[in-house]
């Protein structure tokens, strides 16, 4: 069986977007295992260190303790946004593209106006282009996504001022 890299990169990205943690492939004299987040698996685990260390008072006047650092904000990866804006979503896992190709324009760009039905960017999920559609009119306010990404379903992709 001739091995094609590219294949294998294929598999391996579709392996990535989902929750398969280990695939054996075999094939005659050909045999190839994969395994996802088991890193270090194979070394011995590294010794155990305390991550804070308090010695023992050695005046009657009592140790402070450290205090918990505050619950974080709220997710920073989600920028703060106007509530009447309307989502764009994914509505699948695939690789997110702002353009038809790689040397065309964007369909659309922050500030650009859009119509209900007009596509926005194309979702790539295992070799087809899935062209997404504006479900309302308006002003794209935010664009969510780095072009070339990997999303979930259900990611918010763009929000948009509705008219």
């Amino acid at each position: 069986m001739p091995i094609d890299i590219n294949q294998i990169r294929e598999l391996l990205s579709a392996i990535a977007q989902t929750d398969i943690t280990e695939l054996t492939l075999k094939h005659q004299d050909f045999e190839l295992t994969v395994r996802k987040g088991m890193a270090g698996i194979s070394s011995p685990p590294a010794p155990f260190e305390p991550t804070t260390y308090v010695p023992a008072p050695q005046s009657p006047s009592p140790v402070p303790l450290e205090t918990p650092p505050p619950p974080p904000a709220e997710s920073a990866s989600v920028p703060a946004s106007d509530p009447n804006w309307a989502e764009i979503t994914s509505p699948m896992v695939g690789t997110f593209y702002r353009a038809p190709a790689p040397d065309e324009p964007p369909f659309a760009e922050v500030g650009t106006r859009i119509q209900n039905g007009q596509t926005v960017c194309i979702i790539e999920a295992m070799k087809l282009m899935n062209e997404i559609e504006a479900e309302v009119s308006g002003q794209v306010m935010e664009i969510l996504v780095e072009n070339g990404q990997p999303v979930e379903y259900g990611q918010v992709l763009m929000r948009v001022q509705p008219n």
